[in-house]
């Protein structure tokens, strides 16, 4: 499915920018803004997930990662109706872990942190079917985005070998690429100028982990999920 959905997203884009220089004016824009971004929940999530191969060994919620993030876009909107553009976000969340059934020998909890920063770069084209600036716009759109990502799982661990605790961080680093799909709604202030967004998002990827030889339970993580996001744009 993310395969097809990237296949997508590359073949609006190139469509996009080949049919976008056949518009004479050109008009640019600064978007900045910030929401919330809520990760793909327990079903759904990619075959090998790390987060949910520790759900059976550790306590702890998938949506405890749904967390605040910010965005900075560079818009160009050629002619009325088609607009390229590229950005960068930034999302770092995480949440608390202990272990399901294994304490230590004073019964105290076995405790971990879990933790995900996501910083997307993405480029995207987006529709404005009706309306113009002055007035409010609907628009959508679709892109590709490169997830870079840094996971990790620190804390109290238990060696099954014997039992024994032990303390220690394990990381993964990387970048994925997946597609983008968005929509949203531009309401502007006073003219032609300034303009409140608001807008949601669809981001896929997942990464790699290095699974058991890196000291995680499974190979991937999964980055996908929903954005929805309050922005200001100011026309140039």
């Amino acid at each position: 499915m993310l395969r097809t959905l990237t296949r997508a997203s590359l073949l609006v884009l190139f469509c996009a920018l080949i049919a976008a220089p056949a518009s004479a004016q050109i008009v640019q824009a600064l978007h900045v803004g910030g929401g919330a971004f809520f990760p793909r929940g327990d079903i759904g999530r990619v075959n090998g997930d790390v987060l949910i191969e520790d759900l059976n060994s550790l306590v702890f919620h998938i949506g405890d990662f749904t967390s605040g993030q910010l965005f900075g876009e560079w818009l160009f909107q050629f002619g009325k109706h088609i607009e390229l553009g590229a950005g960068v976000g930034y999302y770092s969340d995480g949440t608390s872990s202990l272990y399901r059934d294994y304490y230590h020998p004073d019964e105290s909890e076995i405790n971990q942190e879990l933790h995900l920063r996501v910083v997307p770069v993405s480029g995207f084209v987006r529709f404005l079917p009706f309306g113009r600036p002055s007035t409010v716009q609907p628009y959508f759109g679709v892109g590709l985005s490169a997830l870079n990502y840094r996971y990790t799982e620190s804390g109290e661990f238990i060696d099954f070998s014997d039992f024994s605790t032990f303390h220690h961080q394990y990381v993964a680093t990387g970048t994925a690429v997946g597609p983008l799909a968005l929509a949203g709604i531009r309401i502007p202030i006073k003219g032609d100028i300034w303009a409140f967004t608001t807008e949601w998002r669809y981001q896929g990827g997942s990464g790699e982990t290095g699974g058991i030889p890196a000291g995680f339970l499974n190979d991937k993580i999964d980055l996908g999920g929903n954005n929805w996001n309050f922005g200001f744009l100011m026309r140039f």
